[in-house]
């Protein structure tokens, strides 16, 4: 049976938000949690202690807790943090950025890497399992063609490295040096006021036209459409795929989980996941097409 995974919060959310979130998500039936600040070095609501704490307590619960690391390095005090994850010896980490790849392989950690990372192709993946690399994400561009190309690849070489593939939310596409959401508030990055938090789903960044194209979220841009894989997770099992992410959402995120779960048990729910926020639905990666596309089989 494939494994549920609820990915790291993209979202810029406060203290209390965070961790009440958590003690939820200890109940709800997903297998595998990653933790961590993924986006800006600037959300400091949570220190690194304080990931480690909800770590050991997520652990408890019964659940695989996996470390994610910054997408973007930018200064020491991002390597830091950096070095505070991987010297821990608990918990594996999830690289996002070839810096954490480095550090982890430094200090012989198992690591997996996350959608962030430009894994293409088979000599990729063999290059980082002679270096501690213990599973991988689909980036998130990708489709189901090339995952099955991947996916047979690793079969001839022999290789059992288990494949994860982000299914439900806002699709992370790009991040910048320059903060999005202090430029839409005409604020300089360095002093920009943290107006992120004021938009837990990120903000929206519409056409002309009024669709929606894009959700911006600090350094971030993400998918305006909601990716939604629900319906393939049948035949990502038969493909041989490990793992299914689920990305948080604000509001609505158990009843998204309980029917995935229905649906990797065999049970199909009367009705997708709910449409949590206003926002179009895509799948249009999976099938090779432009990836804001919704294909209805």
């Amino acid at each position: 049976m494939l494994n549920l995974s609820l990915g790291p919060i993209l979202w810029f959310w406060s203290r209390q938000t965070v961790f009440e979130f958590y003690a939820r998500a200890a109940e709800w039936p997903v297998d595998i949690v990653y933790l961590g600040e993924v986006v800006c070095s600037r959300r400091r609501e949570l220190k690194p202690d304080d990931w480690l704490d909800l770590a050991r307590d997520l652990k408890a619960c019964g659940k695989n807790v996996v470390l994610s690391t910054l997408t973007l390095i930018e200064s020491d005090a991002d390597l830091r943090r950096l070095r505070r994850f991987c010297e821990q010896g608990d918990f594996m980490v999830e690289a996002n950025d070839q810096s954490a790849v480095q550090v982890a392989i430094r200090n012989r950690l198992p690591f997996v890497t996350g959608p962030s990372m430009n894994i293409y192709n088979v000599a990729t993946l063999k290059v980082l399992a002679r270096q501690g690399l213990q599973g991988w994400s689909l980036p998130v561009e990708l489709g189901r063609e090339t995952l099955g190309h991947l996916l047979q690849g690793l079969e001839r070489e022999g290789l059992a490295l288990p494949a994860e593939v982000f299914a439900w939310g806002f699709l992370p596409l790009a991040w910048s040096s320059r903060c999005f959401t202090a430029r839409h508030y005409n604020l300089p990055k360095d002093n920009c006021q943290f107006r992120c938090i004021e938009h837990p789903d990120g903000l929206e960044l519409r056409s002309r036209e009024s669709q929606e194209l894009f959700r911006i979220n600090g350094i971030s841009t993400l998918s305006g459409a909601r990716y939604d894989l629900m319906r393939q997770l049948p035949l990502m099992e038969d493909m041989g795929v490990s793992t299914v992410r689920l990305s948080p959402e604000h509001q609505g995120m158990e009843e998204v989980v309980h029917r995935f779960d229905q649906v990797r048990r065999g049970n199909t729910p009367a009705t997708d996941p709910l449409q949590l926020v206003e926002a179009p639905p895509c799948n249009g990666y999976w099938y090779g097409q432009p990836g804001m596309a919704e294909v209805v089989e």
